[in-house]
């Protein structure tokens, strides 16, 4: 079950130290079962379905068809269903417990907003369906774009962007729209070691020159710095509020002042909304343009949940730049503009477009239910809760984990943490595998790279004090371990189904094919 085959080395399955358990014919631990490949489960040679034979017709692809077998393992419907529900229960989940990666905001998601997002005529939705059968869903889009502007105080917005970074760069694009709107074609954008990591790549992929602002001791932009690197050249900041230290710019009017003074504009990156929604509007600051991640702050499932959604909304002097297309309200009915020739006083200079079609209808309708069920006050509380969830770890850890910016304020959305006074030999990812055998999925770990050995919490405003007491015992624990020098815990996770790989090997010499082993010759 678990030789070594071409396809590469095969971890072994944790059993709690050498010794600890007796093995097992089928190499299982109880209900932690040993799942082997499909392909040693299936053979090529079988079939778990009875397929009529294939017509014989003459081939139009010129000779590039298929002439041999593809090698798939053949399984019956049992094998193909126990066995990715074996593997489903190796994973961990937010319906699990805690998932505490920071500037993630890896919240539980409400079961009536799945429910919503299911209902016939959302889930079912046609993009080509006219515009008169889509009156439901325009009416979403638009009501979810009108909380948005609402929160943030900004008059303007894009609903099409589907995630994040493809929202910074919607939001670059109408920055440089805007100045060539008025001949001033710039090179260049300030981005600051607090911001989100998206943001340099983003700025780099529209075509911009990145110049790098360095943070102060209290992990936040360096005020005079960016103050200095600004020029004729500088077509904006792209600034990060919350930033990936977890902390509020309280110099974003000044920043957002300076940068006006020179013609340039402000980009907020808005991933980490959830530590101020309800609570502070962006645009009262001065930003110009910023990205919400709906599937961050409004309940939208990360990652396998399908697309994501990064509406951005716009100040005055950058709307009419916003890309098409947008929906508008006459009267009672929903209009989507898709041309630039009828968007009148909307996006009247609109740079393009992002997209075909809008395509996220389930994470409109997620976000709208949120955003009802939560209401106006409800809103403020997520951040309130959020705030204190990850104030209260922080505190709670004092004395057993450095906070290199403890001293600089509350923080935000999430909690940073260093290496700092672990045993020599040990690191943060010794803290993060220890983790794994209390149970919890590791927190964010080596970012933001401004501290050394980072471990980034964010416990979200969806756990309870008593969820929270049980992550903070169990990240203490294993804290005090590191700073011990506990030699075991350099071999964790020993309790998961695999133990610890050699992560180096794995990404510089990763194997992404099976390849069917080789039978060694009999010996002589």
């Amino acid at each position: 079950m678990n030789a070594i085959n071409q396809s590469g080395w095969r971890p072994e399955m944790g059993s709690g130290g050498e010794g600890a358990a007796p093995a097992t014919y089928t190499g299982n631990k109880a209900l932690m079962l040993e799942e082997p490949l499909l392909f040693e489960i299936g053979d090529a040679e079988r079939t778990g379905v009875d397929l009529p034979e294939r017509p014989k017709v003459a081939s139009r692809l010129a000779g590039l068809e298929r002439n041999r077998p593809i090698g798939l393992p053949g399984l019956s419907e049992p094998e193909a269903v126990r066995h990715y529900t074996r593997l489903s229960r190796q994973n961990y989940a937010i319906d699990l417990g805690l998932f505490p990666l920071g500037s993630c905001t890896m919240k539980h998601n409400p079961r009536l907003n799945e429910k919503m997002a299911r209902l016939p005529g959302f889930a079912d939705l046609h993009p080509l369906t006219p515009v008169d059968g889509t009156q439901g869903a325009l009416a979403v889009i638009h009501l979810v774009g009108e909380w948005l502007k609402a929160l943030t105080n900004m008059p303007g917005i894009a609903m099409s962007p589907k995630a994040g970074a493809h929202g910074e760069l919607c939001g670059l694009l109408a920055i440089r729209a805007a100045h060539e709107a008025r001949g001033d074609a710039r090179k260049t954008i300030l981005v600051p070691e607090s911001a989100h990591g998206t943001n340099p790549a983003t700025a780099a992929f529209a075509g911009y020159q990145v110049k790098g602002i360095p943070a102060n001791e209290d992990g936040r932009v360096d005020l005079d710095a960016l103050k200095a690197a600004l020029s004729p050249e500088v077509a904006g900041v792209m600034i990060t509020n919350p930033n990936t230290c977890g902390l509020f710019e309280r110099d974003l009017i000044a920043i957002c002042e300076a940068v006006h003074g020179i013609g340039g504009y402000v980009y907020c990156d808005g991933a980490n909304f959830n530590a101020i929604v309800g609570r502070v509007r962006p645009g009262d600051l001065g930003v110009d343009a910023m990205h919400i991640n709906l599937h961050k702050t409004f309940s939208t499932p990360h990652g396998g949940g399908g697309p994501g959604s990064g509406p951005v909304v716009f100040s005055a002097a950058l709307a009419p730049f916003a890309p098409l297309p947008f929906v508008e309200k006459h009267d009672d009915r929903y209009v989507l503009v898709e041309e630039e020739t009828v968007a009148e006083e909307g996006h009247s200079k609109a740079f393009g477009r992002m997209v075909a079609f809008h395509g996220q209808m389930g994470m409109f309708t997620r976000a709208a239910a949120y955003m009802l069920s939560h209401g106006a006050d409800g809103l403020k509380q997520v951040s309130e809760d959020a705030v204190l969830s990850a104030n209260y770890i922080l505190r709670s850890l004092e004395g057993v984990m450095d906070a290199p910016f403890a001293g600089a304020g509350p923080c935000m959305h999430e909690a940073i943490f260093s290496d700092k006074g672990f045993a020599e030999g040990f690191s943060t990812l010794d803290v993060a595998k220890g983790l794994i055998d209390e149970g919890f999925h590791p927190m964010t770990v080596y970012f933001p790279l401004v501290v050394h050995g980072a471990m980034l919490v964010e416990p979200t405003e969806t756990e309870s004090k008593a969820a929270l007491d049980q992550f903070i015992g169990a990240l203490r624990a294993v804290a005090q371990r590191a700073k011990a020098g506990d030699t075991a815990l350099k071999a964790a996770p020993l309790y998961a189904p695999r133990r610890r790989l050699d992560e180096t090997a794995a990404a510089r010499k990763p194997v992404l094919a099976w390849k069917e082993p080789v039978a060694a010759p009999a010996a002589e």
